[in-house]
């Protein structure tokens, strides 16, 4: 998709996640690589900021203060339904039955914390380039 003067858009990933760190290395990351990147720490901003821009992928943090990660999925899934389909998680928790019921539901990538910066960024990378 092209911008108002004609130049390519970079695709924009959404990084939600209270651990700033981790955000923070996969932004720089993702910005080296040439797109554009920006974090929310929590699921109710991003809602908010879901719904303002065009975005190409979102990383989302299963386990946050606010709004979980799974409800911030189903909140987009019914209003961006492509967008949900681009989704990557995140989680800490090994044997949450709960939300590994919700990914095994989803079938969209799920990566345990710590997570390598690599393998993120590889998701990434696929799921953003999804037409």
């Amino acid at each position: 998709m092209d911008t108002n003067n004609g130049t390519p858009r970079k695709k924009h990933v959404l990084i939600v996640d209270d651990d700033i760190q981790l955000a923070w290395s996969l932004k720089e990351t993702l910005e080296r690589d040439g797109y554009e990147a920006t974090i929310v720490p929590d699921g109710v901003l991003a809602l908010k900021f879901v719904i303002e821009h065009q975005l190409d992928a979102v990383v989302c943090d299963l386990q946050m203060s606010r709004v979980e990660g799974d409800l911030l999925y189903a909140t987009v899934e019914r209003s961006n339904p492509s967008l949900a389909r681009r989704f990557i998680f995140l989680t800490a928790l090994e044997d949450q039955p709960l939300f590994q019921k919700f990914i095994d539901t989803t079938q969209l990538p799920a990566l345990h914390k710590p997570v390598a910066l690599d393998a993120l960024r590889g998701e990434v990378v696929r799921v953003a380039e999804q037409k």
